[in-house]
């Protein structure tokens, strides 16, 4: 197992994890335990973005540009949606 399928896990597992704090804030019947979760859904965030942005860094995770035109034009048919 090399250096690139290593971060591929753990982005995973951080990207499971968001999933749980998001729901955990969502579904969260007290102001605490809501508090809580969101806390936690924070701190995940940023090490996905973290880990996101080593692996961009390395090329492990490429991304492709999208023209400013292109996304104007699917903007009202999001909004319409």
């Amino acid at each position: 197992m090399n250096d690139k399928d290593i971060m591929e896990g753990i982005l995973l597992l951080v990207k499971g994890a968001t999933d749980l704090y998001l729901h955990g804030t969502i579904e969260s019947n007290t102001q605490n335990v809501h508090t809580t979760f969101d806390n936690a859904l924070c701190d995940v965030l940023k090490m996905q973005n973290e880990i996101y942005t080593k692996m961009s860094d390395k090329g492990w995770y490429p991304t492709e540009k999208v023209e400013q035109q292109k996304l104007d034009n699917i903007k009202p048919k999001i909004i319409e949606d």
